[in-house]
């Protein structure tokens, strides 16, 4: 086994790749711990208006996660087929729908924080809270839409290491800087939940100056606002057929899933607060299986550009064992810090039954996660199918959890932890279609073309 896996170039490459994403990966999760675990010296207020703002970040993530993925489907193809300058092309194409978004929501966190927070509480003080931390927030949305496109154009051609050094310095500074604005160490002021706002844009700007740098130094991938204008009818094309529905894809999840916080929020502060550790914890248990999906997906694309279909689909079987194992490995994590997370919380006695108990839930939903996240925005996306992602995902969270969830909360007013299981099992009810798509092979289509530049 041992020399299987030394000999085999497909363990090999993911391993390599696996690695620095892995460690991306737990430093982003690292920083949102860091939060919460800083801002549960401030208050459980501090703590549950920070998770609810927190959604509108991470619907920004999945557009920008969701735009990136889109344009690592053409890039990883594009650079086994050797076609560099496409992958330049792609790059702007790419930046101009992040940038329109995080101009979108700047203004709306800048000029609308209280309206924002609104939508999930009709709590006066968390509203208050999230609102200031928004504002202070919308800096770093501008950074954000350049550098995750960059870095997202970076992995897609194998240079992960480069684009987990950018994301470590980011990740390490925001951990230092939270603890001064939160704590007011070295004479700053005491600003809790705001400190964390401005600790994470402040850490995002010094970031893109990074990004700036590497792109100066690099021979080939630059971060060029001309490329913002660089005009070719079959690349844009390609990209809106493929990217959109990536990207629709993962706001649509990104959404519904924020609905399950719209859901909590308005089940009480408890409910809120217990959510906001169970988050954390379930961010270090997917890691592994994550990284693997990530890594998985840039290796195949880069095969299928080489048009060594048959050889994808043997990598795909590889990578899918590897996922079972490591969602495996997440559930045991989750099981693992469930102890220590109960010891040092310092939440009300009915917020701790409630995460107990989450926190169990989420030591199978790890797998279920795992396996789904692979396939779609893995293996599928690797192949250029995101159209199958993008409507199993709308009828899943749309047709399915969001109203299960409202159903059992406000309807039949059920106990919080009902709610909580029931919206839990939104991954394990898409898994017959997802895996009979998977062994249909209907997902592996190698997308590049060769006549690019020709009438361009």
């Amino acid at each position: 086994m041992k020399n299987r896996l030394r000999n085999d170039p497909f363990y090999r490459h993911i391993f390599r790749l696996v690695l620095p994403i892995v460690i991306q990966n737990l430093l982003s999760a690292a920083v949102s711990s860091a939060d919460v675990v800083m801002l549960n010296y401030v208050g459980q207020s501090s703590i549950s208006a920070v998770s609810l703002a927190s959604q509108y970040a991470n619907v920004l993530f999945m557009v920008f996660y969701g735009l990136g993925t889109g344009a690592t489907m053409l890039c990883a193809q594009y650079y086994g087929k050797g076609d560099m300058k496409a992958i330049q092309v792609v790059e702007g194409i790419a930046m101009r729908f992040s940038l329109g978004f995080a101009f979108l929501f700047a203004g709306a966190a800048f000029f609308f924080p209280e309206g924002m927070m609104r939508l999930f509480t009709n709590d006066g003080e968390l509203i208050a809270i999230g609102a200031s931390y928004l504002r202070f927030m919308s800096v770093s949305y501008l950074c954000w839409g350049i550098t995750e496109v960059y870095l997202a154009v970076l992995r897609s051609i194998g240079r992960v290491t480069i684009s987990t050094l950018m994301n470590v310095l980011a990740f390490s500074l925001n951990i230092i800087l939270n603890a001064v604005f939160i704590f007011g160490l070295f004479g700053a002021p005491k600003l809790g939940a705001m400190g964390v706002a401005i600790a994470t844009s402040a850490s995002r700007m010094i970031e893109l100056a990074a990004c700036f740098a590497v792109s100066h130094f690099s021979k080939d991938i630059k971060l060029d606002f001309r490329y913002l204008f660089s005009k070719n009818r079959l690349l844009f094309s390609d990209f809106i057929r493929l990217s959109l529905p990536a990207m629709g894809n993962d706001i649509i999840w990104s959404v519904g899933f924020s609905m399950y916080s719209v859901i909590m929020g308005h089940m009480g502060t408890d409910a809120v607060a217990a959510n906001s550790f169970v988050v954390v914890v379930r961010n270090f248990g997917t890691i592994l299986c994550f990284g693997m999906a990530s890594a998985g997906g840039i290796l195949l694309g880069n095969v299928i550009g080489e048009n060594k279909l048959e050889e994808a689909e043997k990598d795909a079987k590889k990578l899918m064992k590897l996922t079972i194992i490591t969602g495996a490995i997440g559930g045991l994590i989750v099981l693992a810090a469930t102890p220590f997370v109960l010891k040092y919380a310092t939440l009300t006695e009915n917020a701790m039954h409630y995460l107990k108990y989450m926190l169990l839930i989420n030591t199978y939903y790890v797998m279920g996660a795992a396996v789904n996240t692979t396939l779609i925005a893995g293996v599928f996306r690797a192949g250029g199918d995101s159209r199958f992602g993008f409507v199993c995902d709308a009828i899943d969270m749309w047709c399915y959890a969001v109203p299960l969830g409202f159903l059992a909360a406000f309807a039949l007013k059920l106990p919080v932890l009902w709610v909580y299981f029931l919206l839990c099992t939104d991954e394990f009810v898409k898994w017959p279609w997802v895996i009979r798509h998977y062994r249909s092979g209907k997902w592996l289509n190698n997308i590049t073309r060769d006549d690019l530049f020709i009438e361009n």
